[in-house]
């Protein structure tokens, strides 16, 4: 109930100020498990990608955003509430296994889960090699993959910016991606690496960025 409350609310507000661009948003499925993976350009992505679409979509969310103190803390952790976010203790082994696994039971209970395969968000504006999780997830569940482009969130809510400005912004979606060809091969690292890059492949399509075959560096961006 207040997921869908804050969504109408939050969705409705997002249309009617900034107007967005919502391309083939119809290529998501209309129900049963899957997966949702955007570039990563600001910290609204996370919750873009969630307001733009019909169905309920849960996000990893960094863990900070649940502790803040004050006004704007109580705010971020009542907003990422709401919308559904998991938290995650990024660096930390067994915290993002346990998020990963609570990623994988929405999947299993045939919600609509996003991830955004480089971890962080592009220091400019590139998309960068993505890491492997997203594959991990596929293979367990057998979702299919939504390869997601958004295009001027980093000018909609540039770095260090607390709040959104009035700017453009488009979100694309692509074909959804199967890889159950690979069923039972989630143990292999070539091919969650094959698959990986596959996605990341169908992104930069989308959305035209240059791509950056490297990992980006730790702590050049936060999530």
């Amino acid at each position: 109930m207040l997921y869908t409350v804050s969504k109408r609310v939050l969705g409705t507000l997002a249309r009617t100020i900034y107007r967005p661009t919502i391309i083939d948003a119809d290529k998501v499925p209309a129900s049963g498990p899957v997966i949702l993976a955007p570039n990563h350009l600001a910290v609204l992505d996370s919750f873009i990608v969630p307001l733009v679409l019909p169905r309920p979509v849960a996000f990893l969310a960094k863990a900070e955003y649940f502790r803040g103190t004050g006004p704007s803390g109580r705010f971020s952790r009542w907003l990422f509430t709401s919308l559904g976010a998991i938290p995650v203790d990024r660096g930390k082994g067994r915290a993002a296994m346990e998020a990963l696994n609570a990623a994988e039971q929405v999947l299993r209970d045939g919600g609509a889960f996003g991830i955004h395969p480089e971890g962080t968000r592009s220091p400019d504006g590139r998309l960068y090699r993505g890491r492997t999780g997203v594959a991990r997830l596929a293979l367990s569940t057998g979702a299919p993959v939504v390869p997601v482009a958004l295009t001027g969130t980093d000018k909609l809510q540039p770095r260090g910016a607390k709040l959104p400005r009035p700017h453009p912004f488009s979100v694309r979606f692509g074909d959804p991606l199967h890889f159950t060809r690979y069923s039972g091969m989630e143990n292999s690292l070539p091919v969650l690496r094959s698959i990986t890059d596959e996605i990341m492949y169908a992104i930069a399509e989308l959305s035209e960025q240059e791509y950056v075959d490297r990992y980006q560096r730790p702590g050049a961006a936060a999530a």
